[in-house]
């Protein structure tokens, strides 16, 4: 039986990671969470209802990316086979109001946990990845690929380069198994409602039932390479199970923009997006980044990863949950108690 600790278990990423490790019989997955008032873990409440027998083999940990004494003891305590590092301040436009806890969080946390298992790996193999993420290329020529220079263009995107650069350097230092995914844009219907595609798919669906009129958005023009996160966690594991380790870049190799976005959404319900979306400049970064596209042929041909969720696919799973998430809420404003 494999142990996997997974930083951040309770995102996005994190919960497809431990749905994905789960289905595997012959995983143990320990996720990190951190203490607060309310709970806040969701996304993966699903996995002991639909699985009961593998959520026997899923423990949850209180810990902290800020905190290198209880990273260090609950590192040593699990002895894992593979970490996961995906846990992060992980909104864009919020580093630029709290540069300073997302470099520590982001940056130094990964340093934090590179050092714990570290000390492991000296008594025995340890496996390790770190999310990177293209915000790291920010103003770099598209595509971007392996030999394309970092151009970060937030502090979101200063702390993740930090991070990556520690992690090769803990590769090339102390031998450690530790691999970078360069992760693009990667989108699926538990992506925080703050992040700019859940909440155009989750505004046109409150618009379309009536709990809504307009939709505040920022810039428009701005190009990603959207892909599915259900696809990406698979990649990560992939990138463990390698001979040797090396750094991956993840993506579609598709561009779409900010309207092309929204008038796919609005038009899956019947709207057009035109008659309800207002420009706010709150929503403007201090230092854009205008398009990322990645080039992941390094991954098609060594890990043999190749995406299955297309932009359409993905954009229509998305408005299809939050259309019957705005049902449910229309109906309980309709029906109180019910």
């Amino acid at each position: 039986m494999k142990r996997a600790l997974i930083t951040g278990i309770t995102g996005q990423d994190g919960s497809y990671l431990a749905e994905f490790l789960l289905d595997r019989p012959d995983y143990e997955v320990h996720g990190l969470v951190r203490r607060s008032s309310t709970l806040n873990r969701q996304r993966i409440d699903h996995l002991s209802l639909e699985n009961p027998v593998a959520a026997k083999r899923l423990f949850l940990h209180y810990a902290d990316l800020a905190d290198a004494s209880c990273l260090s003891s609950l590192v040593e305590r699990i002895e894992p086979d593979e970490v996961y590092n995906l846990g992060a301040q992980s909104h864009v436009r919020v580093s630029f109001d709290q540069p300073l806890y997302t470099a520590d969080v982001v940056g130094l946390g990964t340093l934090r946990l590179l050092e714990a298992v570290r000390v492991l790996n000296r008594r025995r193999p340890v496996k390790f990845y770190q999310a990177s993420s293209s915000e790291m290329f920010g103003s770099a020529p598209a595509p971007q690929g392996p030999e394309t220079p970092f151009h970060p263009r937030s502090p979101y995107a200063c702390a993740k380069v930090y991070g990556h650069w520690q992690t090769i350097n803990y590769r090339e230092a102390y031998g450690l198994f530790a691999c970078s995914g360069i992760l693009f844009n990667h989108e699926s219907p538990r992506r925080g409602e703050s992040f700019v595609t859940r909440k155009v798919t989750l505004g046109a669906a409150r618009i379309k039932e009536g709990l809504q009129k307009r939709l505040a958005m920022g810039n428009l023009e701005s190009k990603r390479d959207w892909g599915f996160a259900g696809d990406y966690v698979r990649a990560m594991w992939m990138m463990l199970q390698q001979p040797q380790p090396d750094d991956y870049i993840v993506a579609t190799g598709e561009t779409h923009s900010i309207h092309e976005l929204l008038e796919k959404a609005f038009s899956l319900v019947d709207l057009d997006y035109r008659d309800f979306v207002d420009f706010d400049k709150r929503y403007v970064r201090p230092s854009e980044v205008d398009v990322l596209q990645g080039d992941a042929t390094k991954a098609r041909e060594v890990l043999g990863w190749r995406p299955e969720v297309d932009f359409d696919g993905l954009v229509k799973m998305m408005v299809e949950h939050d259309l019957e998430l705005a049902r449910r809420e229309k109906h309980a404003h309709a029906f109180p108690g019910a």
